[in-house]
C-alpha cells in the first residue's frame, strides 16, 4: 500500500516518506471498528471530514465505522446538513467502546476544552488544520496542517490518493464543509483546499448545498443579532460585541463573521453568553494577525483558546451566571484584548449610537 514521495519537514528539508493515507490506513487494517470523534457543536468541516475519513476505511480496509456527535447542533445551517444529508450520528456520551476498537479525531485536538471525549478508548489518530495546543504526544498517526484551510480538504486528499470514488451524498458534504471554512474575510486557504474544490465541485449536488445555505431561521436569532448590534463598541481598530444570552453557541461565529466587515476596523470580536460559558469568537482583516496565539494569551488560564492566522474561538468557564459576575469577566476580557493588541485604556464608542437606538424605539433620548 506504501507508495513514497518527498514531503517538507519541519526544517523545510526534503523528507521522503510513506504518503499519509497510506500511513493513516495502515494503523487501522486490524481495527474491529473504527470511530470518529470531533469537537463539541461539530460544524460542517468536521461532519463532512468524519464522513469522509469513514468512506475511506470502509472502502479500502472493509472495516465498520460510526461517527459521533459531541454537544448539540443547533446552527440552522448545521441541523439542515444532517437533516438533508441523512447523517447517522451517535451521540458520544451514548457511545459503548470495545475491545479492538480504534478512535479517530478530526477537526480537533487532544485535551483542548472542545470536546467531551473521555479517553475511553486511547486514540490513534488525530487530523486537523487548527493552530492549537493539543496533546499530541502519544497518538500513533497525526496529521494537522495549519496552512491548510479546512480538514475537509485533507479527508479529500486522502480519497484522491487512494483513487477512492466519492458518491454524490457525500462530495456534497465535503464541498460544504470546505465552502463554510473558506467562505469568510479574509479567506485563509491553500491550493490544496483550491484543488479539491475542483474536484468535488462536478460530483456534489448542488441544489442540495444550496437548500443548506439558505435554511429557515427562527426568531430568537434575529433577537439575538438585533442585541449584539445594540451591544457593540469600538476601540480604535478593535470592535467588540457583547451577548449576554446567545441562543447557541455558532452565533458568536456569526455575529462576529458580519462585524468584521465594517470599514473602520481591523479586529472584531464577539463574546457571549450559553449557558455557564463565556463563548468567544474573534476575527482579523490583517496579514499575519496570529489570532489564535492572540486569544490564546488573552484567554490565558480562565479557559480555552486556539485557531488560525486570523480567526479563533475561546471558551471562559463562568463561575457565575450573575449579571454582577458576567460583567466583571467581561471587563477583564476587555483590558486584556486592548492590552494584547496594543490599545490604549479608552472609552467604547457604540457601533449604533444610544440616541438613534432610542429613536427607533420611539423613545425620547
Amino acid at each position: 500500500m506504501s507508495r513514497r514521495t518527498a514531503e517538507a519537514g519541519l526544517s523545510g528539508t526534503k523528507l521522503s516518506i510513506a504518503r499519509r493515507s497510506d500511513r493513516f490506513l495502515s494503523g487501522l487494517s486490524e481495527a474491529t471498528r473504527v470511530t470518529f470523534v470531533s469537537h463539541v457543536q461539530p460544524d460542517p468541516d468536521s461532519l463532512g471530514s468524519m464522513m469522509g475519513l469513514a468512506h475511506l476505511v470502509e472502502t479500502v480496509l472493509d472495516r465498520p465505522t460510526r461517527i459521533t456527535r459531541d454537544g448539540l447542533i443547533s446552527r440552522a445551517e448545521n441541523q439542515a446538513m444532517v437533516e438533508v444529508l441523512e447523517i447517522d450520528l451517535i451521540p458520544i456520551e451514548e457511545v459503548d467502546w470495545h475491545k479492538g476498537e480504534k478512535v479517530v479525531m478530526v477537526d480537533s485536538q487532544p485535551n483542548t476544552g472542545r470536546h467531551t471525549f473521555n479517553g475511553g478508548v486511547p486514540l490513534y489518530g488525530v487530523i486537523d488544520h487548527h493552530e492549537t495546543s493539543g496533546d499530541l504526544e502519544h497518538v500513533p498517526f497525526v496529521d494537522v496542517r495549519q496552512g491548510i484551510g479546512a480538514t475537509c480538504s485533507m479527508a479529500t486528499s486522502y480519497l484522491m490518493e487512494q483513487e477512492v470514488a466519492i458518491p454524490k451524498r457525500l462530495a456534497t458534504a465535503l464541498l460544504y464543509g470546505i465552502e463554510t471554512e473558506l467562505s469568510g474575510y479574509p479567506r485563509e486557504a491553500s491550493s490544496r483546499d483550491d484543488g479539491a474544490l475542483l474536484y468535488l465541485y462536478p460530483l456534489a449536488d448542488k441544489d442540495l448545498i444550496a437548500q443548506i445555505r439558505n435554511a429557515r431561521l427562527p426568531q430568537s436569532y434575529f433577537e439575538c443579532l438585533l442585541h449584539a448590534m445594540q451591544n457593540s463598541f469600538i476601540y480604535d481598530r478593535l470592535i467588540i460585541s457583547w451577548v449576554n444570552d446567545l441562543p447557541q453557541p455558532e452565533l458568536a461565529a456569526e455575529i462576529v463573521d458580519f462585524l468584521i466587515r465594517f470599514e473602520e476596523t481591523d479586529w472584531a470580536v464577539c463574546a457571549g453568553v450559553y449557558e455557564d460559558q463565556l463563548v468567544i469568537s474573534v476575527r482579523s482583516a490583517v496579514e499575519h494577525a496570529r489570532a489564535g496565539e492572540m486569544l490564546r494569551q488573552v484567554v490565558g488560564k480562565l479557559g480555552k483558546a486556539g485557531g488560525h492566522d486570523r480567526r479563533a474561538g475561546g471558551v471562559i468557564q463562568l463561575e457565575s451566571t450573575a449579571p454582577s459576575a458576567i460583567e466583571q469577566m467581561q471587563g477583564a476580557l476587555r483590558r486584556r484584548l486592548l492590552k494584547a493588541l496594543h490599545i490604549d485604556e479608552c472609552r467604547g464608542q457604540r457601533l449604533v449610537p444610544k440616541k438613534e437606538l432610542l429613536q427607533n424605539l420611539g423613545m425620547p433620548a
